[in-house]
């Protein structure tokens, strides 16, 4: 499995893309903005993207979402509780002084426990709600890796502040969905650097 991350906007939020090796397919996880620069990133690897998977759909996740769905027609996928939270994404785009392209309605919903199949990879979704109504976070298979997108950080955890945040059922979501994954588990987060959830376990002044 290869992850390659595209840092994009003024919010610094982490484009993933993960690519299986031997196939080339690809998905992209939360393409925040910068279109062109995401595009020629997935040129650069030489992968053919077949979903593009949001997290959640606050606008600094989903701002690309057009472009990569007009270049490449792939399948727009995020968690059905977030499509009311992706059909205001413009319209609170201007309230952070920014404006983003109008997203294009998901191809498919997902839910806790799908699958996700991109080639030899298969990333299974799990819901952690709280920072977004609808957020989900995606495991990799082996159960190395997981996309947690603004659930949890290196040392903090994402804003409950927003439309449809909570911070208990955030907490929640960390402490029963994601902490019991294991210490060895290596967390890339929507934004900053990669962790693990041992280290957020015993360090996190959150939780």
């Amino acid at each position: 499995m290869i992850v390659h991350t595209v840092v994009v906007t003024e919010f610094m939020t982490n484009c993933y893309i993960v690519a299986d090796e031997s196939t080339k397919e690809a998905v992209v996880i939360d393409p925040g903005g910068d279109g062109r620069k995401v595009l020629q990133e997935i040129e650069n690897m030489g992968v053919n993207v077949k979903a593009v998977v949001n997290t959640h759909a606050h606008v600094d996740h989903i701002g690309a979402l057009k472009d990569i769905k007009d270049a490449l027609g792939a399948e727009i996928m995020l968690h059905q509780a977030e499509l009311p939270v992706l059909k205001t994404a413009s319209r609170m785009a201007r309230l952070f002084g920014i404006s983003i392209d109008e997203p294009p309605e998901p191809d498919r919903f997902l839910a806790e426990g799908d699958e996700i199949a991109c080639g030899n990879i298969t990333l299974k979704v799990i819901e952690t709600p709280g920072h977004s109504p609808g957020g989900i976070s995606l495991l990799t298979a082996d159960g190395k890796t997981c996309f947690v997108g603004d659930t949890l950080f290196a040392g903090s955890i994402g804003r409950t502040d927003l439309p449809g945040g909570d911070y208990h059922t955030l907490i929640a979501s960390i402490k029963t969905k994601l902490i019991p994954l294991g210490d060895d588990v290596k967390v890339l987060s929507g934004h900053g650097p990669a962790t693990t959830m041992g280290v957020e376990r015993r360090y996190n002044p959150f939780l």
